[in-house]
């Protein structure tokens, strides 16, 4: 489900006190990190990654590898931050307006 301007704009005025979940290093993006990131997602739906890994084109790809894998939907990157939300379809948290 694509998210409209209005999801995404009430995603972002919630992440913005969000803590990244997740990190990602200089090692890039392994399998551990991808499940971590697949779980957190599950429990969370709207959480916030940081690629502290090489140049732009490098944490670009590995953001856009994360979205690829997960099925998460960007919502927000700024810099080495990225904002990633997947609806759990069993126990949905997060009410979109």
């Amino acid at each position: 489900m694509p998210l409209s301007s209005s999801h995404i704009r009430h995603l972002r005025s919630l992440a913005h006190s969000l803590k990244p979940v997740v990190m990602v290093g200089q090692h890039g993006l392994r399998d551990s990190v991808l499940e971590e990131i697949g779980i957190a997602l599950d429990f969370h739906e709207l959480i916030k990654i940081k690629v502290s890994a090489g140049d732009r084109e490098e944490r670009d790809q590995i953001i856009g590898n994360i979205i690829g894998e997960t099925g998460a939907e960007l919502v927000q990157r700024i810099g080495n931050m990225a904002v990633i939300f997947r609806r759990n379809p069993k126990k949905p948290k997060i009410l979109l307006p």
